[in-house]
């Protein structure tokens, strides 16, 4: 069954294979999106991601406009609806031509940075949206970058964070990484990374529970 990647990219098949999984995995997944850059913006410019940008910012506290890390921007397609809000978006992403293409769409500041070698400042962000980009951190990596994202947030910060969910697995498919959680692993590993869970949906709206292969969660930082 494929799965669209939510505005994020290709089709990238729910069954991996069973490859053996490298200890940096990051490399050819990357690569997969350096080399369809153009490919990968034409096909998921338009995707509309409202129902996923309105669950964070109307969870998120204080005055704005707020400050944002979109972990995983891509081209910069939230990055710009985020700013266009009027709040102040920071992008991030480790593939070099998103960093470039993000940077020159939105007119935001983007960061590029490895997820498996982040260096984010501390109690900076007041929301981080992660759209379809955290399912490519291997499990054993996730509570480090997980433990990363939470420091980076201010006190009473939320994480909104859409992954295709799965039956524990992960591993390679059409020269991506991805790891499909149950929810309730993924309730799981985000709860001992010091988040509290406040809100959780499936995609896309208004369909069938086998046809909304998307999970949608909103975390507190504890």
């Amino acid at each position: 069954m494929p799965i669209d990647l939510d505005g994020k990219g290709p089709n990238l098949l729910a069954m991996v294979r069973p490859d053996i999984i490298q200890d940096d995995p990051s490399a050819p997944t990357l690569d997969y999106y350096d080399s369809r850059a153009e490919q990968f913006w034409q096909g998921t410019r338009d995707h509309d991601v409202t129902q996923n940008i309105d669950a964070l910012l109307t969870r998120l506290s204080g005055p704005p406009p707020f400050t944002i890390l979109d972990f995983g921007c891509g081209p910069g397609r939230d990055l710009k609806a985020f700013a266009q809000r009027g709040h102040k978006p920071i992008g991030l992403d480790g593939a070099a031509n998103f960093v470039r293409m993000a940077a020159e769409y939105s007119g935001c500041p983007v960061w590029h940075q490895n997820f498996l070698d982040l260096d984010l400042p501390q109690s900076h962000f007041d929301g981080i949206f992660a759209n379809a980009s955290l399912f490519h951190v291997p499990v054993k990596a996730l509570p480090q970058v997980l433990g990363i994202l939470r420091d980076s947030l201010k006190p009473c910060g939320v994480l909104f964070s859409s992954n295709p969910h799965g039956r524990d697995q992960e591993g390679y498919s059409g020269g991506r990484f991805g790891a499909y959680h149950t929810p309730e692993r993924w309730a799981e590993l985000v709860t001992q990374a010091g988040f509290c869970e406040i809100h959780r949906y499936f995609r896309p709206k208004g369909l069938p529970r086998e046809q909304q292969p998307w999970l949608a969660t909103l975390w507190r930082r504890d």
